[in-house]
C-alpha cells in the first residue's frame, strides 16, 4: 500500500513522463510549440484524487495574468468580500456665502474604481455642502502607497496603452483617457475626450480620410510630444464610424491634478489657488468619505478584463492594511505569509501582484493547489464569478469551448496560458492549467481548446 500510494505521489509530481491526449500533442505541434515548453495540468477539485494529466507540473513559469488568481484570493480570505476602500474629503477652512476659505482635501486610499462617473460624484457631493469655490488650493494626499517612480514605457515599450498605468494611492480613471470619433459631414469626424483634464487643449476635429478602416489608430499619427497640446498628423478613415481609443495620459503624473481641476470645473465648481499634492494635517476630520465597491465587484473587474493597475491596487492594499503603509516588499510579505499558511513553505515568485512581471514564477502543481483550495474556500463563489467564462465574456469570449469553464487567462510577449475550472458531466468539477513559455507561446490557444474538450469528456 505504501508503496503504491508513492507511485501516485511520484506521477502527480511529474516524475513520470504523461503521454499528452493526441488532439494536444497536435495542436502543440500545429503551433510550433515543443512539448518542454508547455505546461499542463488535469485535477479534479477533490485534492485526494491524484491527477488525469500532469506534464511538467513543478517547472516554475511565468504566468502572465494568471498570477492575478492568487492576488484576489488573497484579497478576498484577507480582507473580505465586502471590504471597501474609502476617500476622504477634508477641509481646514469654514465655508461663507459659498467660499471655502481653505483648502480641500482629497486623501487617497488606494481605490481601485475612481472613475470618471464616481468623481463626478464625489465633486458633486462637494457642492452639495455649499461650495461654489475653493479660495485655497485642492490638494491631493497620495501617501498612502510608497512613491514608487515609474516609467509606462519600461515594460514594453508602449507607454499609451492603459494596460501599463502605474498603482497611485490616488488612482483617478486608471490615470487614462476615452477618445471618442465620429464622422460629421463636410470632411472632419468630431473628437471627444473624457475626462476633460486641466491646461489640456485637444483639437477639436480630425480630418477624415477616405479607404479601409484597417489599423486607425495609427492612420491618425498621434502626436503627444507635449502632453498639454496633442496634435494629429494623420486622417480618420471614415469607414470607421464611430469608434472610441481608451489611451493612457502622457504625463502619468500629472494626470490626477489636471482631472480633478478638470472635473471641478465640469461641476460648476470654482478654485483661488492650484490643484497640488500635499498632506492632509494631523487630526482634520473628513467631511465624508467617497466609498468604492466592494471587493467581490472589483475582484470581478480584476478577472474578467485582467485589469492589471487595479491587480496592483489590490496587492498593495494588502500591505496598507496590515503595515500602515502599502509598498511592493510589504505585500509580497503578506502574500508568502499568506501562501506559507495555506500551501506550505514551497513559494511562488511574487511581483507586482498583476503578472505584468517578467520575474513572475509559479509552477502548474501550485496553480492546482490554489484553486483546489478555493473550491473549498467560503469565498468560492466570489472568485469563480469573477473568471471569464469560456466563449462568453471577458477575455476569453472568443475562445471556442465545447465545455463550460471559468479560466483565467494570460498574455504577454512570449507566455500564453489559462488556469481555472471546468464543468465536467455528471457535475464533476476539474482543475485545468496550461501555460507556455515560447517564442511560440501565441499559438497555444487551439491546444488550450483541445485540453478544455478532452478535460469536459466523459470517464
Amino acid at each position: 500500500m505504501r508503496f503504491l500510494l508513492f507511485l501516485v505521489a511520484l506521477v502527480a509530481a511529474g516524475a513520470f513522463a504523461q503521454p499528452l491526449p493526441p488532439e494536444v500533442d497536435s495542436a502543440l505541434a500545429r503551433a510550433r510549440l515543443p512539448r518542454d515548453a508547455v505546461s499542463l495540468l488535469v485535477a479534479d477539485v477533490d485534492p485526494t484524487v491524484p491527477p488525469r494529466l500532469s506534464h511538467r507540473a513543478d517547472v516554475p513559469v511565468n504566468p502572465a495574468s494568471i498570477a492575478k488568481l492568487a492576488t484576489t484570493l488573497a484579497a478576498l480570505e484577507i480582507l473580505g468580500p465586502a471590504f471597501t476602500w474609502t476617500t476622504p474629503v477634508s477641509a481646514d477652512g469654514p465655508v461663507v456665502d459659498g467660499v471655502l476659505q481653505g483648502n480641500l482635501y482629497l486623501r487617497g486610499q488606494g481605490d481601485p474604481k475612481l472613475v470618471v462617473e464616481r468623481l463626478w460624484l464625489l465633486l458633486r457631493r462637494v457642492r452639495a455642502l455649499g461650495i461654489d469655490r475653493v479660495a485655497g488650493d485642492i490638494v491631493l494626499d497620495r501617501s498612502a502607497f510608497e512613491d514608487a517612480a515609474s516609467d509606462p514605457a519600461a515594460f514594453d515599450g508602449e507607454p499609451l496603452r492603459p494596460y501599463n498605468a502605474a498603482p497611485d494611492a490616488l488612482l483617478l480613471n486608471y490615470r487614462s483617457l476615452v477618445l471618442g470619433l465620429s464622422p460629421q459631414p463636410g470632411g472632419m469626424a468630431r473628437l471627444v475626450v473624457e475626462p476633460p483634464l486641466a491646461g489640456v487643449q485637444w483639437p477639436a476635429t480630425v480630418p477624415l480620410a477616405a479607404g479601409d478602416c484597417g489599423d486607425w489608430r495609427a492612420a491618425l499619427k498621434l502626436d503627444v510630444t507635449d502632453p498639454t497640446r496633442p496634435r494629429f498628423s494623420g486622417a480618420y478613415p471614415a469607414s470607421c464610424g464611430e469608434r472610441a481609443w481608451p489611451l493612457a495620459y502622457a504625463d502619468p503624473r500629472g494626470y490626477a491634478a489636471r482631472a480633478i481641476g478638470g472635473m471641478w470645473q465640469e461641476v460648476g465648481g470654482r478654485l483661488g489657488g492650484q490643484v497640488r499634492e500635499g498632506r492632509v494635517p494631523a487630526g482634520l476630520a473628513p467631511l465624508f468619505e467617497q466609498p468604492s465597491p466592494p471587493l467581490a465587484e472589483v475582484v470581478r473587474e480584476v478577472n474578467k478584463y485582467s485589469n492589471n493597475v487595479m491587480a496592483q491596487q489590490l496587492f498593495l492594499t494588502l500591505s496598507l492594511q496590515q503595515k500602515g503603509l502599502g509598498t511592493r516588499d510589504g505585500s509580497r510579505a503578506v502574500m508568502q505569509t499568506w501562501w506559507r499558511e495555506r500551501f506550505g513553505a514551497e513559494l511562488p515568485v511574487f511581483d507586482n501582484g498583476s503578472g505584468l512581471s517578467r520575474s513572475e514564477r509559479i509552477t502548474a502543481a501550485q496553480l492546482g493547489k490554489l484553486l483546489q483550495y478555493a473550491w473549498a474556500s467560503p469565498v468560492m463563489p466570489e472568485l469563480v464569478a469573477s473568471l471569464p467564462v469560456v466563449g462568453t465574456d471577458g477575455t476569453l469570449r472568443t475562445t471556442r469551448a465545447t465545455v463550460a469553464a471559468h479560466l483565467k487567462s494570460g498574455s504577454l510577449r512570449d507566455v500564453q496560458g489559462v488556469a481555472g475550472y471546468v464543468h465536467g458531466p455528471g457535475g464533476r468539477r476539474f482543475i485545468v492549467v496550461a501555460i507556455a513559455n515560447h517564442p511560440n507561446a501565441g499559438g497555444l490557444r487551439p491546444a488550450v481548446e483541445a485540453l478544455l474538450a478532452w478535460a469536459g469528456r466523459p470517464r
